[in-house]
């Protein structure tokens, strides 16, 4: 095998982000093994989606992988990061998934010794999950955001692999410190997700009609898609996280704060445009990824 092309892949994990990798990865043009690593429910709808060609047990999988994708939850990652050292090879790369990085970083420095690590966390998902909910283009458009520890990391064959098939998916790769990623995708991710949820159980504690929830227009449900998400996969990312999603919750409660203040003042209407420049520039480069 040339040490900078992957044969076999093992997603450990195919629910919906690990499952719209293989799916995207088949779709890129990847022609070689895909092994799913997961509950028996997620292998049987992997398989019969083709998002995965064979299903195996975790050791067997990381026997024969070139890359190991993890995708379970975060601390199903590092408890799966101990299990694969001493049973993957030694050219074998492993990235994972997971929404935050410093605490799987660590884990696989102290715990994998006979593999390179590279970790990643690719913007994309939906609030509802599983395989039947994959999709192929799941990641086109979005960032794939990968963490080095050092940025010489990136220059090894099989970094350079796993780079080229990120962009085949259609993703384009953002390189961030662990430590960075966490504080900043607590801005622009764990944010939204408990604003969101804040939002709707407000409404659910105050509004008991449901003609009062009826009065309402296409903002709400743009505002509450994310209350639909699970606790399960959050559970593990705010406990991953809490001094950075804190810091995000104290800035946002600040702001809301003084909002509260200004209600009524022309004071708000730089508040108003500011936002809306933010609005736009989001909107702008989500149609460029298009």
């Amino acid at each position: 095998m040339n040490a900078s092309s992957f044969e076999t892949v093992a997603i450990v994990g195919v629910g919906l982000i690990g499952a719209s990798f293989g799916l995207a990865l088949k779709k890129a043009g990847f022609r070689g093994r895909i092994l799913g690593v997961s509950s028996p429910p997620a292998l049987a709808d992997a398989l019969r989606i083709g998002a995965v060609d064979a299903a195996a047990a975790l050791e067997e999988a990381a026997a024969q992988a070139d890359l190991v994708f993890l995708a379970r939850p975060i601390l199903g990652i590092l408890e799966a990061l101990p299990r694969l050292d001493g049973r993957v090879r030694p050219h074998c790369l492993i990235t994972d998934a997971g929404s935050t990085k410093a605490r799987i970083v660590q884990e696989a420095r102290r715990s994998l010794r006979c593999a390179r690590f590279l970790g990643g966390h690719p913007m994309a998902g939906k609030e509802k999950r599983g395989a039947g909910e994959a999709q192929a283009d799941l990641f086109a458009g979005r960032v794939w955001i990968l963490t080095p520890e050092d940025p010489s990391e990136l220059e090894a064959p099989a970094a350079q692999e796993l780079i080229r098939w990120i962009r085949a998916v259609g993703s384009e790769v953002v390189v961030l410190s662990p430590e960075e990623h966490d504080r900043v995708v607590a801005f622009t991710s764990h944010l939204p997700q408990l604003l969101s949820t804040a939002l709707a159980f407000t409404l659910a504690q105050r509004l008991d009609k449901e003609e009062h929830l009826r009065a309402s227009g296409p903002g709400l449900l743009d505002m509450t898609r994310l209350a639909g998400s699970p606790f399960e996969i959050w559970r593990d990312i705010l406990a991953t996280n809490q001094e950075a999603v804190r810091e995000a919750l104290a800035a946002c409660v600040a702001t809301l704060t003084e909002l509260q203040g200004q209600i009524g003042s022309d004071d708000l209407a730089a508040v108003f445009e500011c936002a809306a420049a933010l609005a736009r520039r989001l909107r702008a480069d989500a149609d460029k990824g298009e």
